[in-house]
């Protein structure tokens, strides 16, 4: 399997996945602004997407696949039927049964998590209509990691397109019918849920892999390979999540700030989601089935050179992403959202929690490349104890960062968090040598230092020929502007990279 190839493959699905997202941002900033009910919806969502992340994508993938990885190379495809039938029962039933604790407890979340929300009774109600999806996501994670460990890629990295679909047409059609429109958004989480399973099937079924699910909630629980799964799942859970709770800390923190405080985070968010996706996630994905079959082979060598491959690309893209991403905020802000009610106050107040994402941005996409080389030997110890170190600090970064820079000291914190993990996980697989270094890395950097400089001068020079915020009436001369101003600076970078000796073959990798 060429690796590039595939990872180009997975990132123009995360690609269309991000921009049809970010669509979906603009038309919610567009007919909601950044005020009370926006910042409600926000919360109520960020709650069940949370425990989505915890206990169905995030914690369940690592576990699941490394050990599925397992018994697909060591015993084979009726095995890994078993296995994955037993894990499903769990998964399904158990997020079913948090779902109706959630619906139940939901004011007692809101409360919990932003007690300073002025519209919380919406929050509620629209916290409650999507408690559901986890369960939704949960069927979605266990479908996506096995079809990457079959390395089927593609449908899981489009299904999330689903959901933003679902919010589009929302946005569009439904909001201007219901009494508080801010519903319509939760009413399209709930359907995109709906929607994500539905694509999964057909793509089980061809490879002989749809899971059996029994109406006994504890069918399965005796398979061995279910207490692995689960065991590992405990710890991973502290581990996949450091930044998801520090992102939940953070919104009871905006809370508590200016009105609209949440939005402008969450916009911030948003953007900085989009390099982590198309690069960290797509990384990720490819990295963790690749490197647990060569865990499972015993092949020392490919695991470090498959590690290395990783680290060198996304130094490659995150840096010139974290570059442009500092220095064309007001330009992105302006261009994706400064519509309808989201008024250039917003725009400006939305700038300043994205650059301070952005000098985070690399440390944020290293974990992502860094944790699976962990999750692939099924070490699941590690990880934890560095996220629960690195979420203590970064909350006592807020407690320095917040009173001097406000919501933008929120998503330093967030950032210089996930710096501090990304060391912290390097710096365990040096010391077990786990990965071995290949020579020429510091002139690799060093050139990539050159090349984002003369890129970020481009781009702060471009960016100051244009009013962004001036043009907020002319959305297509906005957007062709900052395209055309990206494409320049993409060019810069990559001619630089040229001129200095850099050619595409270098990254080519062919997984064994």
């Amino acid at each position: 399997m060429n690796l590039l190839k595939t990872l180009s493959a997975i990132s123009s699905m995360t690609m269309l996945s991000r921009i049809t997202g970010l669509l979906r941002e603009t038309l919610i900033a567009r007919a909601f602004g950044a005020g009370a009910y926006t910042d409600a919806y926000i919360v109520a969502f960020r709650i069940p997407n949370l425990l989505r992340r915890l206990f169905a994508e995030g914690a369940f993938s690592q576990a699941f696949v490394p050990i599925l990885s397992e018994y697909k190379n060591k015993q084979g495809q009726e095995a890994s039927k078993r296995l994955t039938d037993h894990v499903a029962n769990t998964l399904v039933w158990s997020t079913l049964i948090v779902s109706v604790v959630g619906i139940i407890a939901s004011p007692l979340f809101i409360y919990l998590i932003a007690n300073g929300l002025e519209e919380f009774d919406a929050a509620v109600w629209m916290t409650r209509l999507m408690f559901p999806y986890i369960s939704f996501m949960a069927f979605v994670a266990l479908a996506g990691g096995v079809l990457n460990t079959w390395r089927e890629f593609k449908i899981p990295a489009f299904t999330p397109v689903l959901l933003n679909i679902a919010s589009i047409l929302a946005s569009l059609f439904l909001q201007q019918h219901l009494e508080h429109p801010i519903y319509a958004m939760a009413i399209a989480v709930f359907v995109g849920g709906v929607l994500q399973v539905a694509i999964q099937i057909p793509a089980l079924i061809k490879i002989g892999m749809l899971p059996t699910l029994s109406w006994n909630p504890a069918a399965g629980l005796g398979d061995p390979g279910v207490r692995r799964v689960l065991k590992k799942m405990g710890p991973a859970v502290f581990a996949v999540s450091a930044a998801q709770i520090s992102l939940m800390i953070n919104t009871s923190i905006a809370s508590r700030l200016a009105e609209g405080s949440i939005s402008w985070l969450s916009y911030a968010d948003r953007l900085m989601e989009f390099p982590t996706a198309l690069l960290g996630v797509a990384l990720g994905t490819i990295l963790l089935p690749s490197l647990s079959k060569a865990q499972a082979d015993g092949d020392q060598q490919e695991y470090s050179d498959l590690l290395d491959w990783g680290l060198r690309l996304t130094f490659l893209l995150a840096l010139p992403a974290a570059v442009g991403m500092a220095v064309l905020a007001e330009p992105m802000i302006a261009t994706l959202f400064h519509y309808g009610k989201f008024t250039a106050e917003a725009a400006a107040q939305s700038t300043h929690p994205l650059i301070a994402y952005a000098a985070g941005l690399l440390g944020i996409i290293l974990v992502k490349t860094l944790a699976p080389a962990f999750y692939a030997q099924q070490d699941i110890r590690t990880p934890v104890k560095i996220a629960i170190g690195v979420l203590l600090a970064t909350q006592l970064m807020n407690w320095v960062f917040v009173p001097y820079l406000q919501v933008a000291g929120l998503a330093l914190s967030i950032g210089m968090g996930a710096c501090l993990n990304a060391g912290f996980l390097y710096a365990g697989l040096r010391r077990r040598g786990i990965h071995r270094p290949k020579p020429g890395w510091t002139v690799f950097c060093v050139k990539l230092v050159l090349a984002c400089g003369l890129m970020g001068a481009a781009a702060w020079f471009g960016a100051r020929q244009i009013d962004w915020l001036g043009l907020q009436h002319h959305a297509l001369l906005r957007a062709a502007a900052l395209l055309a101003l990206i494409g320049v600076c993409a060019g810069v970078y990559f001619a630089a990279l040229l001129a200095m000796g850099f050619r595409l073959a270098d990254f080519k990798r062919i997984a064994r």
